[in-house]
């Protein structure tokens, strides 16, 4: 079996093959100790946070009373339980999605399971319907701005993007699995589009000078074209907040996941409150800016306000300009302080909103964020960063 971690936060992916010991219960223990036989560093994963068990030709996982527990499949598990795996069955622990994957068995490779023979185990109940892998095929292709596409897909075969096999939430986000240049590339994208609209699904692409999977996506994936994606990931999404009123912050191609949040709302929540701030370097560079238009035109609790950080002065631009900085948030948004905050962009966006908000007094715990951006490596599914 292989299990495979990618840090959502980080961008990067690490792998491990692991071969169990036929009839013994075999183990590879997880956590951040060196002494871990599967190590996660991050602050976020405990010492010894879980353990994958293997007796009798079947997999199990036990949360080892990790501090911030582990989820299968967004499920919260009781901790030192035990819990069977499938395949395709994706443990989050920490800032990582663990994937556990079927791997044809190389006997004499060197990564096992450690072993011991005398402890026993018992599987508990099934989980849910496990999602799986899709195969999806390209069907339109939009143009939003110069270096900017959307890649509308569907599934094949044919499927509502909105059923038990395949249910996101707005805001995931799918790892793309490519083959670029002889190379398996996983490379993670968040949907754009919104359950709401089950036909298809889209993932908006912006081009990055050094970006192997961006610009690949941008030359080369054509309409009719098909590639495989994992099931949604992510917990960057409105479902998980009850509350109504809202603030979208967002630059750049991080507008992605707040778009999707944004046309469900429009679409199924009558009694929301959005106001979505969006950066962007010129006008030609504001992705879906006529949606937007749009949206704030139709829907008057969706409040648009859009500044423009580039050198360049335009007389026909009457929105904000600069770079956002506490004015800018408290005269877009007086009532900011009652709302839930989602931001998403670039490293250096992400930290200034949030040193912003931290000096305007602004509840944390209320704060949630998402890396997007040139900062995010391209993932070979052999190395840790291609």
């Amino acid at each position: 079996m292989k299990i495979t971690a990618f840090n959502y936060i980080k961008g990067s992916l690490q792998e491990k093959s692991i071969v169990p010991i036929e009839n013994s219960l075999s183990w590879c223990l997880i956590g951040r100790h060196p002494n871990c036989d599967f190590i996660l560093n991050s602050p976020e994963v405990s010492r010894v946070h879980g353990i994958i068990l293997y007796q009798e030709k079947a997999y199990y996982y036990i949360d080892l009373a990790s501090t911030d527990g582990s989820r299968i499949n967004n499920q919260a598990l009781i901790v030192n339980q035990i819990f069977p795996l499938q395949f395709g069955d994706i443990i989050r622990i920490g800032d990582f999605f663990v994937l556990f994957e079927s791997e044809e068995i190389n006997l004499e490779s060197n990564d096992q399971f450690f072993v011991n023979q005398e402890t026993t185990i018992t599987p508990t109940e099934k989980l849910p319907y496990q999602q799986q892998e899709l195969i999806v095929k390209c069907s339109q292709i939009i143009q939003e701005t110069d270096d900017v596409k959307t890649f509308r897909l569907i599934a094949e075969p044919p499927i509502l993007f909105n059923d038990v096999s395949f249910n996101y939430k707005p805001g995931q986000f799918v790892m793309l699995n490519l083959e670029i240049n002889g190379q398996q590339i996983k490379r993670p994208y968040s949907i754009s589009s919104t359950p709401s609209r089950p036909y298809n699904l889209e993932i908006t692409v912006k081009r990055i000078s050094d970006g192997l999977v961006s610009n690949w996506l941008q030359d080369n994936f054509q309409i009719g074209n098909k590639i495989k994606i994992s099931p949604p990931m992510g917990d960057f999404n409105y479902f998980d907040n009850s509350q109504k009123k809202l603030l979208f912050i967002s630059a750049g191609s991080g507008i992605t996941p707040l778009m999707s949040m944004s046309r469900w709302l429009c679409d199924t929540t009558p009694d929301f409150s959005v106001i979505f701030i969006y950066s962007a370097r010129t006008q030609k560079d504001i992705i879906f800016r006529e949606e937007l238009e749009f949206m704030a035109l139709r829907y008057t609790n969706f409040q648009l306000a859009i500044t423009l950080t580039g050198r360049q002065y335009n007389p026909n631009w009457l929105g904000y300009t600069g770079r956002l900085n506490e004015t800018m948030i408290k005269t877009i948004s007086d009532d900011f302080q009652e709302r839930i905050v989602y931001v998403c962009g670039p490293d250096g966006f992400r930290e200034s909103v949030k040193a912003i908000l931290r000096e305007l007094e602004f509840p944390m715990e209320n704060y949630h964020e998402e890396s997007f951006g040139s900062s995010k490596k391209q993932i070979n599914s052999k190395n840790n960063l291609n």
